[in-house]
């Protein structure tokens, strides 16, 4: 079907083409609000600039369709194939994008505010800017995402995989990151504070002049970690070994340092009697710092 066609039948009132063959359609900058594209074989075709609110694409090929600001609000796209799909800079507020495959998209910009993005697939997608809050992102994967400077507050994030994700300069503030694998993940300058990382294997991980004021890192594993200029203002590092962290530039004062193994850089006068306050009874250990510890 050609696009003069299909924009002829939805003047005349047809919104269904569900399961059709509409590869390299050209609909950019069109008007095709509540269409129904359901299944259809969708590859390289041009959405750009296109009001596509309420528009259903589930279970469709879109690899390498084009949705460059796009009005995509309240659009349903799950189960659909996204690959190497551009959505930079398009308006998704609510959008469904649930177990689609979007791997190698590009999303540089998006807004997702409130979407729906469970068990959906990020491998390798540019979400660089992407304002994804209060979005839900249960049970998805970003493995080798651009992050940098996504804005996430408020979303639900439990059980996704952010493997060697890049969330550079990222809103993450109040996030619960408890129990997850983020070794190698870069979190420069971002904002963190009142984040959990309770249990969170951040072995090599990068916070260098991140905002972490009262952010919990009881438990975490932290060897390699850079924390580099980092902000720890009221943050609460509890049963943790420092000794392999980089902590250069670092005003500890008030972090909690309850039970934890502090590297050899950090002199005992910079730490205040309630940053090493014991909280639970003490180890055996002489190793483990303590009020009792420092003279």
């Amino acid at each position: 079907m050609r696009s003069q066609d299909l924009l002829r039948l939805y003047e005349e009132g047809y919104r269904d083409f569900t399961g059709l063959s509409l590869q390299g359609l050209d609909l950019g900058g069109h008007i095709l609000v509540d269409v129904n594209f359901a299944q259809s074989d969708l590859t390289g075709a041009n959405f750009s600039r296109a009001f596509l609110t309420k528009a259903n694409f589930s279970e469709a090929t879109l690899r390498q369709a084009n949705f460059q600001f796009a009005k995509v609000s309240d659009a349903c796209f799950s189960a659909a194939t996204l690959t190497k799909a551009n959505f930079q800079g398009a308006f998704a507020v609510r959008t469904n994008l649930s177990l689609a495959s979007l791997s190698g998209a590009n999303m540089a910009h998006i807004n997702l505010r409130a979407g729906q993005l469970t068990q959906a697939n990020f491998t390798g997608t540019n979400l660089t800017g992407a304002n994804l809050r209060n979005a839900d992102l249960r049970s998805s994967r970003f493995a080798w995402a651009n992050m940098a400077g996504v804005r996430l507050i408020g979303a639900n994030i439990s059980d996704t995989d952010f493997t060697n994700v890049r969330l550079d300069d990222a809103f993450l503030n109040g996030l619960k990151f408890s129990d997850m694998d983020l070794s190698g993940v870069s979190f420069h300058s971002a904002r963190l504070k009142g984040v959990s990382f309770r249990r969170v294997d951040l072995t090599a991980a990068n916070f260098e002049h991140a905002s972490l004021q009262n952010s919990q890192f009881t438990q975490a594993r932290l060897a390699g970690a850079n924390f580099e200029s980092a902000h720890v203002h009221k943050a609460k590092f509890f049963q943790i070994d420092l000794r392999r962290v980089k902590a250069q530039n670092i005003d500890w004062s008030d972090a909690q340092l309850t039970e934890s193994l502090l590297p050899a850089s950090l002199p005992p006068a910079s730490l205040s009697s309630e940053s090493l306050q014991a909280d639970l009874p003490l180890p055996q250990s002489p190793q483990w710092v303590t009020a009792w510890s420092v003279s």
